[in-house]
C-alpha cells in the first residue's frame, strides 16, 4: 500500500513541477513583443501539435491558470489605483499603457453579471477588443455588444478588430476562417465582413464608424485613427507582415460609439 501511495505522490509532484515549468515558460512567452510572438507561434505550432495530447492539455491548463491568476490580480490592482476605466478584453497576458487589461476568466463578455461585480452601468470610458468577437457565436456576439453598451458611459466607445471576411487573399481567408489553419482559428466561430459586424453593433444601439476594411470587391478602405484611442496591432500600419506596402495581414476595424444622449 505504501509503495502505491509513494508512487502516486511522486507522479503528482512530477505533474505539479511540469505544470509550474510550463507556467513560467508561458509567463516569459507573454513578455515577447506581439509581432515576434505571432511569428514564433507560426514556427512552433506544428511541433506543438506533435506532442502527446497530455502534454498539450497540461500546457493549456497551466496557461489558463497563470493568465487568470496573474491577470485578475493585475486587474484588481489597477481598479484600486483609480486608473481610467478604459478596458481591454481578451488580452491573453498582454498590457497596453493607459488601459486596464482583462481576460475571459474573470471578465467574460457574455456574462454581464461578472461586469456588474466590478463596474456600475454607464461607467466605462472605452473598451478595446482585438480579435475577440470571432471567438463568439453570433448570439454570443450580440450579448457581448449589449454588455458593452450597458456599461459604457454615454459618448463612450468600443473599438473592435476581427479577421476580415472580405480580404481578397484566399490564403488569408484560409488562415482565419472558421476552422482555419491559423493559430487560434480552431476556435473561430464567425468570419465577419464590414456589413455583418457593423450591423451587429448598430442593432445594439451603437453608432458605427468603419476604420479599416475590405469591401465586397476586394478594395481596401482606411480612415485615420489614433492608436492612443486603442492600439490594434493586426492592422495595416502596425502589423510587420505588411512591410513593403503589400497588405498580407489586416483586420476589419471599427469604432462603435454609444450615443451621448443614451
Amino acid at each position: 500500500m505504501g509503495s502505491i501511495s509513494n508512487r502516486f505522490v511522486r507522479r503528482f509532484n512530477n505533474r505539479l513541477a511540469a505544470q509550474g515549468f510550463l507556467m513560467k515558460m508561458h509567463a516569459g512567452f507573454c513578455a515577447i513583443p506581439p509581432s515576434m510572438r505571432t511569428r514564433f507561434i507560426e514556427i512552433l505550432r506544428p511541433a506543438f501539435h506533435g506532442l502527446p495530447k497530455g502534454w498539450q492539455s497540461a500546457f493549456h491548463r497551466a496557461r489558463d491558470r497563470w493568465q487568470n491568476a496573474a491577470g485578475r490580480r493585475r486587474f484588481q490592482r489597477q481598479l484600486r489605483a483609480g486608473a481610467p476605466l478604459r478596458i481591454v478584453v481578451g488580452t491573453s497576458g498582454m498590457s497596453l499603457p493607459g488601459w486596464i487589461s482583462s481576460d475571459i476568466g474573470y471578465l467574460n463578455l457574455v456574462r454581464p453579471e461578472q461586469w456588474a461585480g466590478y463596474f456600475s452601468p454607464a461607467s466605462l470610458e472605452a473598451i478595446l477588443a482585438e480579435h475577440v468577437w470571432e471567438h463568439l457565436s453570433l448570439e454570443e456576439g450580440r450579448i457581448a455588444a449589449r454588455t458593452c453598451y450597458h456599461f459604457l458611459q454615454p459618448g463612450g466607445y468600443l473599438r473592435v478588430a476581427v479577421p476580415d471576411g472580405f480580404h481578397p487573399d484566399p490564403a488569408y481567408r484560409g488562415w482565419v476562417e472558421v476552422g482555419g489553419v491559423g493559430f487560434g482559428a480552431d476556435d473561430h466561430k464567425m468570419l465577419y465582413d464590414h456589413q455583418s459586424l457593423g450591423g451587429l453593433f448598430t442593432q445594439a444601439g451603437f453608432a458605427v464608424t468603419l476604420l479599416e476594411y475590405f469591401d465586397a470587391q476586394g478594395e481596401f478602405h482606411a480612415a485615420a485613427w489614433d492608436p492612443a484611442d486603442g492600439m490594434i496591432r493586426r492592422s495595416r500600419r502596425f502589423d510587420p507582415r505588411n512591410r513593403g506596402g503589400e497588405l498580407r495581414y489586416t483586420s476589419l476595424i471599427l469604432d462603435a460609439r454609444k450615443p451621448a444622449s443614451a
